[in-house]
């Protein structure tokens, strides 16, 4: 399978910023995190996207916030007390956004070898963000494109929301 290099290191190894929404777990490429925060108090926005929960003031800088669970339409699942929670910090088209997560887990590798492409049965709506399963000893997990699933045009309503 010809793997996008995400996060390559040296041979052939893509370094992931591992994390759990419910029951699920998922990576995402650690070139495009730029930190990740405990669970801060968030400001509501009036009239945002259901998913948008609010802002947060991060060092002086107003970002919005995504929920990871809503964006991705997993309201089912094991909910997970809010002192594991965290928000992921990345930097997409130009616009900086936090999403939050149940927990994140570490930071992981992954072979080429280690990822298998996006199985045709699950392709559909929103499949297009997932860029293969990754296998990891006795866990799969699901490999994000955080650029497709925030697209730029639904970033610059989430910026312009906050």
């Amino acid at each position: 399978m010809a793997v996008q290099q995400i996060g390559a290191g040296t041979n052939g190894v893509l370094h992931m910023v591992g994390f759990t929404v419910g029951n699920e777990e998922f990576c995402v490429d650690i070139l495009k995190v730029q930190e990740i925060i405990r669970m801060v108090e968030i400001t509501l926005m009036p009239n945002a996207p259901d998913y948008v929960e609010g802002v947060i003031n991060l060092r002086g800088k107003v970002i919005p916030v995504i929920d990871f669970r809503k964006r991705f339409h997993l309201m089912e699942g094991a909910e997970i007390d809010s002192q594991s929670k965290r928000i992921v910090v990345v930097a997409l088209h130009g616009v900086t956004i936090g999403i939050i997560v149940d927990k994140v887990s570490q930071v992981i590798k992954l072979s080429e070898e280690q990822i298998s492409p996006t199985p045709d049965a699950v392709k559909g709506f929103d499949s297009d963000c997932i860029q293969g399963v990754g296998r990891l000893t006795d866990k799969l997990l699901i490999i994000l494109d955080l650029e497709k699933l925030f697209a730029q045009n639904m970033l610059e309503g989430v910026e312009m929301a906050a």
